[in-house]
């Protein structure tokens, strides 16, 4: 009996060491986690598209950690290379324009914020798709978590596409994704009851939500009444007082059936 319960003890630390590992190997979508001899492989049994989710590094609010987006956009990319099944994500992109840095403007008047000209961001994402097009990915996505460079993937895409016009190879920029997140997501906080203010347009209920269904430990509820008093003083424009996961999961389930679709949509279309 003691030897059966050391070895069964024994086997559990294995899995349980193993684990990740395991699931890397069946089929793991973030590309970080992969070696290239596991990448090699995918790209050969079909996953020839690859999202390239891009956050930011900037202040939201007392509530809710700097590093917001970049943890929204990797979780909300691994669930939609999940249910399209043949798409990988590549690492997320974490520095992006956030304002002037001398004389500060935007969110560089708070502390922690990052930000890099627009024509480096540009390079940075056109030098990622031209390195997924030369290791053989055909659809190459572009997924914004911010709207402050929304308009730069539009031209970063337009460019890219420009290159590649001889090729099988596209950059989809999927507007979608952010898109969904101030159309559909915010339909749903209203229909249950939040106003425009509580819904806010940055660090609201409804950003505050969307990451609170994502990862809670990034969010400070004991803050939510300062954001809410503080406004823009604090970096807050909306009240979060509301938030909580189940509406964020709102947004969550929009975001990702949308941007699917629209993923579909975009590899299906003439080139």
């Amino acid at each position: 009996m003691l030897k059966s319960r050391c070895l069964a003890a024994t086997l559990f630390c294995w899995v349980a060491l193993l684990g990740p590992a395991m699931v890397r190997a069946q089929g793991g979508v973030f590309i970080e986690e992969l070696t290239t001899q596991e990448v090699s492989v995918a790209l050969k049994a079909g996953k020839t598209t690859v999202l390239i989710p891009i956050g930011g590094t900037e202040q939201n609010g007392p509530h809710m950690a700097i590093g917001k987006h970049n943890v929204r956009a990797k979780a909300l990319a691994g669930k939609i290379a999940a249910s399209l099944g043949n798409a990988l994500v590549a690492p997320v992109l974490t520095y992006t324009p956030e304002g002037n840095i001398d004389p500060p403007t935007e969110h560089m008047g708070f502390a922690g914020t990052i930000s890099i000209s627009e024509d480096t961001f540009k390079n940075i994402l056109l030098g990622t798709a031209r390195s997924f097009k030369k290791h053989g990915f055909t659809d190459i996505v572009l997924l914004g978590d911010s709207g402050n460079y929304q308009k730069a993937l539009v031209a970063v895409a337009a460019q890219f596409n420009r290159e590649a016009a001889k090729t099988t190879v596209r950059l989809h920029y999927v507007a979608d994704y952010y898109r969904s997140t101030q159309s559909v997501y915010i339909d749903a906080l209203k229909a249950k009851g939040l106003s425009s203010h509580e819904v806010g347009t940055h660090a609201g209920s409804a950003d505050t939500s969307l990451l609170m269904a994502i990862d809670p430990s990034m969010v400070r509820p004991d803050r939510f009444a300062d954001a809410a008093r503080g406004g823009w003083a604090t970096g807050t424009l909306g009240d979060p007082r509301a938030s909580n996961a189940a509406n964020g999961q709102l947004g969550v389930d929009a975001v990702v059936k949308i941007t699917v679709d629209a993923i579909k949509k975009a590899r299906t279309a003439p080139r």
